[in-house]
């Protein structure tokens, strides 16, 4: 079954309408200039509503020794969802609570991808300016090869509408959507997170 990520969450309504969608991940964006950003002290009640009852994921850039231990030890949030530009190392020292994501535009891009280190890996749309959550789609035929030996997960510009297609195009391990199941950056709709989710479930 695939596994889904809801990203991008900035309230506890949201939260537990992810959680009752049957979405496996809600995703909390820690990333200094997103539209999607939250504190440490918005994402609390969040995490304190739902942890135990689905995966949380921190989207972080370049975190520090000091930013990861409060985000998994004092906040609660294990895993990491890494968008700076971390090296190989950095991630393998996180690991194995923790994966890259990876802008992708082309197939050199696609094999920079494959030399990052851990069992997930998430890949995205390549936008200048822009660390994810951009709503646009790229070639899905450049990470083929990354569903055959990684838990690939899709983002970039995944909706409703397109999930089925990519599911079955691509089959990747798991899907991620920000900004396709959004009234306005960090508000979502509970009518396209369930469809989104129901279109994830219902691809063949």
């Amino acid at each position: 079954m695939t596994w889904i990520k809801i990203c991008g969450v900035t309230n506890v309504d949201d939260a537990e309408h992810v959680v009752r969608s049957g979405a496996n991940a809600i995703g909390l964006n820690f990333v200094h200039g997103s539209k999607r950003r939250v504190t440490y002290e918005q994402a609390r009640p969040i995490v304190e509503a739902v942890r135990g009852r689905i995966e949380l994921t921190a989207v972080v850039a370049n975190p520090t020794d000091a930013e990861v231990k409060e985000l998994r030890e004092e906040l609660g949030i294990e895993w990491l969802q890494l968008h700076g530009e971390e090296p190989p190392a950095r991630l393998t020292r996180l690991l194995p609570q923790a994966f890259k994501a990876c802008a992708i535009e082309d197939a050199a891009d696609a094999r920079k991808a494959a030399g990052f280190p851990g069992e997930r890996l998430l890949v995205d749309t390549k936008v200048s300016g822009a660390s994810g959550g951009t709503g646009k789609v790229f070639d899905w035929q450049l990470v083929t090869d990354l569903t055959k030996t990684r838990q690939l997960i899709l983002a970039g510009g995944l909706t409703p509408k397109n999930v089925a297609a990519a599911v079955r195009v691509l089959a990747p391990w798991g899907v991620d959507t920000a900004s396709g199941v959004e009234f306005v950056p960090g508000v979502k709709d509970p009518e396209l997170v369930t469809a989104f989710v129901l279109a994830v479930r219902g691809a063949v």
